[in-house]
């Protein structure tokens, strides 16, 4: 079992990366081919690598087989270093904002994940978000963890951590740590959090996986998620995250469900509608991208459509992702011509959701309120066409 990763990432060179650490080295591209050579023929370690894994990390690597203490991955052409994968949509909660709509307990057989997993690391995926749904309670989920990680990748997990107590679940993520578990928070007390997940128990059982979890060191952060059922209580889940000296983010714009439904919105703590930063574009599609339970890989988590099916393309379906990214984020309809469209706060597929479920501009468009957006005496949004799409995760996706 590797304690180190030395993989090229994108155009920023190699990296020397520790699994539950978020500290890494950048390393000259002939250390690296150093070290590929070393790790095929059973050579030990580097005087230079030594000396910067006690200096880094504490590790004490010297005299000892590259190919035992590290994973070498190999070059890729594809050009992705990150990606996020849903296991399975189904959850054991029932969140009133949920993103996902309908969430079937659906997800690839043991052969295919394989597949796919090999995939994405020839695709250079170097840092991969599991999720669901809930990926903690996918039948799955300890396996397809553990061979990933095998394989070289930095694995974030996005969870409820309803499950995170388990011995089976962190003795898996002390053995092979994960280098973040993202969990999300949906009150500060048993009543606000059990309504708004529509769970009985449910606050205690995330308590319990909390404390397990903060108590086996594990590396965390939180989001805070906001709607109107816990509004009141944000000082408190704040308090929380403090208390147990984490990280934490506040959540609390609702996107429509990735069926273009408006099912989600009713959420909507309308007085803590945050006006979003403008979208001035992302790497969906260029260097990240997202597959759904199917194993078909899209943009990001909203930009679905058009998809690309990975188990019968293979990696070099990936190569035409680029192009659908480019015609998925330009603007169109009416945004086409927005006079203020450079401060625009919301990335094209998303609009096109919000526009699918009928939403109220302001939900979206902050232009709207200021009048800017009227283009030939028309307002330009009126045009309710739409497909799919989003940054990396929309606001409510921070829900596990």
């Amino acid at each position: 079992m590797h304690q180190l990763i030395a993989t090229p990432f994108l155009d920023d060179g190699h990296l020397i990366l520790k699994p539950g650490s978020e500290q890494g080295m950048r390393i000259p591209v002939g250390h690296y081919e150093q070290l590929r050579d070393l790790s095929a023929r059973h050579g030990t370690v580097p005087d230079w690598l030594g000396i910067a894994a006690v200096n880094g990390w504490g590790l004490r690597l010297r005299d000892e087989p590259v190919n035992e203490v590290m994973t070498v991955r190999q070059p890729s052409s594809y050009g992705y270093g990150r990606a996020s994968w849903e296991l399975n949509l189904g959850c054991n909660y029932d969140c009133e904002h949920c993103y996902l709509d309908i969430k079937r307990f659906e997800g690839l057989a043991w052969e295919q994940r394989v597949q796919l997993l090999h995939i994405l690391r020839d695709a250079g995926v170097v840092w991969l978000q599991l999720t669901g749904g809930e990926p903690l309670i996918d039948k799955l989920f300890a396996e397809t963890y553990a061979y990933a990680w095998d394989l070289g990748m930095m694995i974030s997990i996005s969870t409820n951590a309803s499950r995170l107590w388990k011995p089976e679940i962190l003795d898996l993520l002390r053995t092979r740590p994960a280098y973040h578990i993202t969990i999300s928070v949906y009150g500060a007390t048993a009543d606000s959090y059990d309504a708004l997940v529509r769970r009985r128990g449910a606050f205690d059982k995330f308590h319990r996986g909390l404390t397990a979890a903060s108590e086996a060191g594990l590396t965390m952060n939180l989001n805070l998620v906001v709607t109107k059922t816990n509004d009141t209580e944000v000082d408190g889940m704040i308090a929380l995250a403090e208390g147990f000296g984490l990280p934490y983010h506040v959540f609390s714009n609702m996107s429509p469900t990735i069926m273009g439904s408006a099912r989600s919105l009713p959420a909507q703590s309308m007085p803590l509608l945050k006006a979003r930063k403008p979208f001035t574009g992302c790497n969906a599609g260029h260097t990240f991208f997202h597959v759904d339970p199917h194993g078909m890989a899209s943009i990001c988590k909203v930009g679905r459509d058009p998809n690309i099916d990975l188990l019968a393309e293979g990696v070099e379906g990936l190569r035409r992702l680029g192009g659908i990214a480019d015609g998925l984020l330009a603007r169109t309809g009416g945004c086409s011509g927005c006079s203020v469209q450079g401060t625009c706060n919301t990335c094209m597929p998303l609009v096109r959701l919000y526009r699918q479920a009928k939403s109220p501009m302001e939900r979206y468009c902050q232009h709207r309120e200021s009048g800017e957006v009227i283009v030939n005496g028309t307002d330009s949004h009126s045009d309710p066409a739409g497909t799919s799409h989003g940054r990396a995760v929309p606001a409510s996706a921070a829900a596990a």
